[in-house]
């Protein structure tokens, strides 16, 4: 019998292995099955840092269960518009129930897309239908692989278990705060791809969505263009899944010509700062930080009359070019999986209301957004340099001429540029009032010497393509708005996760139909 065991503590000097012995002392007996179930860090005494664990094991062999899915026979063509984590998982579930859908990305392969993304870091040109936020893999794939969530999403353990089976490390399963890694994730992709095409999916990239077709209210069929050869085609389809990701602001305006109904978002925009992950880990750890790898936070500010709020930390990271569209700057961030970078960053991000970018008009967000990238392009240099300032310069507002102990990371190169500049003035306020009350639970957070990069903007969907109860448009059925671009989540596993509700909702809804 499988016996848990909580609250197991381990020294942060004694290795991982001793675990098993003290699942002997309280089994009582010689351990055969051993399981961790969660693991976190508990550093609230800096003076006492341990790591906690929930194990399960047993004196005899144990078998894992494996889920069984109900598989449809015949069923009908289903499209994915988007190839990141919504899009994926929701071909990856729809497989697993028998379908054999097509994956419709407009970026490229993640072999070709990382090597279009590498030459655009290094001052190359930007291939605005295949960069950090399109191509297989989604944004997602050119971060951190941040597995993390606070949603309660019953599929979030689906989610994790999948991306073990396709070779993310076994630890995302059980860590309190789980991450996959830049490079891991490359691997991971083309495993997700090949199991897909092995079971009967089919991937289209370089393909937009430039139209829909309906009669009465349903989708009939969807319009695509190759980006290379801008040949056009039609795919008639049963269901076509909406995972287009948060920047696919042509999409947005192209179903709203077609009559989708979508509803203007709020959402924050910032910048990135970086400190260096030594620094990082010593407020965090005190002398244990020799022991334990770099360093996290999750900062939240209401100093200010707006929240202010730490995004996507990237121990040991570093800030990437995120851009999209010509004439724009925009950044993120993205670590490895052994997060051995000098420097950490985060976003660090401000919330945004309606009514300061134009109330209920749809695309008043993505003008707003676009604003502030053009600005940073423009103080940047005008080819897609980043404006950055040192944090104790922008809080007394002058201008930096040299860099402290942390130096910038953004490939693409930096230009010292007031960031009050790019940024709203409500915004600019916000963080001058947030970093030092930050401050006052992470140590050093309000460095003078901390980079600041600008522009953070694309947090999420301004827009939401909005859906009923069983996950169709509320205006064109057989359309499954998912993940991220459509408003529904926000990172990795919720995305993905609400990409296998979508398959669910599909499956159900076809299996009542056939």
């Amino acid at each position: 019998m499988i016996k848990r065991f909580d609250n197991v503590k381990l020294s942060v000097t004694r290795p991982e292995s001793d675990l098993i012995k003290i699942a002997e002392k309280k089994l009582g007996a010689k351990v055969r099955y051993f399981k961790i179930l969660k693991k976190s860090l508990d550093a609230r005494d800096k003076r006492n840092v341990f790591w906690l664990y929930s194990v399960a094991c047993s004196e005899r062999e144990e078998a894992e269960p494996r889920p069984v899915f109900e598989k449809l026979v015949n069923p009908p063509e289903v499209a994915v518009i988007g190839g990141g984590p919504a899009g994926l998982f929701c071909a990856l579930r729809l497989v697993e129930h028998g379908f054999k859908p097509v994956i419709i990305e407009r970026g490229q392969a993640v072999e070709e897309r990382r090597e279009s993304c590498l030459k655009f870091f290094g001052g190359g040109a930007l291939n605005t239908e295949s960069n950090v936020q399109f191509g297989e893999g989604g944004a997602g794939a050119f971060s951190d692989g941040k597995l993390n969530t606070r949603t309660k999403d019953g599929y979030n353990r689906d989610v994790l278990a999948g991306f073990v089976q396709f070779g993310a490390p076994e630890d995302v399963l059980y860590l309190n705060k789980p991450h996959v890694g830049s490079d891991r994730l490359y691997d991971v992709l083309r495993n997700m791809r090949s199991y897909i095409e092995r079971n009967g999916g089919t991937y289209l990239f370089n393909t937009k969505l430039v139209g829909i077709n309906t009669e009465g209210g349903e989708l009939k069929s969807i319009v695509l263009e190759n980006t290379v050869s801008g040949k056009s085609s039609e795919m008639r389809v049963a269901a076509a899944v909406l995972a287009v990701g948060h920047s696919a602001r042509d999409t947005y305006e192209m179903l709203d010509k077609s009559g989708v109904y979508m509803e203007a978002r709020d959402f924050a925009v910032g910048v990135r700062i970086e400190h260096l992950s030594s620094a990082i880990s010593a407020a965090q750890y005190g002398d244990s930080a020799k022991y334990l790898p770099a360093a996290d936070y999750q900062l939240v500010s209401h100093a200010h009359e707006r929240t202010v709020f730490t995004f996507c930390m990237c121990p040991g990271g570093v800030v990437i070019p995120a851009a999209s569209e010509e004439g724009g700057v925009v950044v993120n961030g993205m670590s490895n999986r052994a997060r051995d970078g000098e420097n950490s960053n985060s976003a660090l991000m401000v919330q945004m209301h309606r009514s300061d970018f134009g109330g209920e008009d749809l695309f008043a967000g993505v003008r707003f957004q676009r604003e502030i990238e053009r600005k940073a392009f423009w103080l940047g240099g005008g080819s897609y340099k980043a404006p950055c300032q040192l944090y104790g310069d922008f809080a007394r507002g002058r201008l930096s001429d040299g860099f402290g102990e942390v130096q910038p990371t953004y490939a693409a190169g930096t230009v010292f540029a007031p960031l009050s500049e790019v940024l709203p003035s409500v915004a600019v306020d916000a963080l001058k009032a947030a970093v030092p009350d930050m401050a006052k639970r992470l140590k050093g957070f309000d460095s003078g010497s901390a980079v600041m990069t600008g522009a953070e903007t694309r947090f999420s969907s301004p827009v939401k393509i909005v859906r009923g109860e069983d996950g169709q448009s509320v205006s064109v059925k057989n359309l499954y708005p998912c993940g991220e671009g459509s408003g529904y989540s926000g990172g990795i596993t919720s995305s993905a996760a609400d990409g296998v509700r979508t398959a669910e909702n599909i499956f159900a809804r076809f299996k009542t139909l056939l």
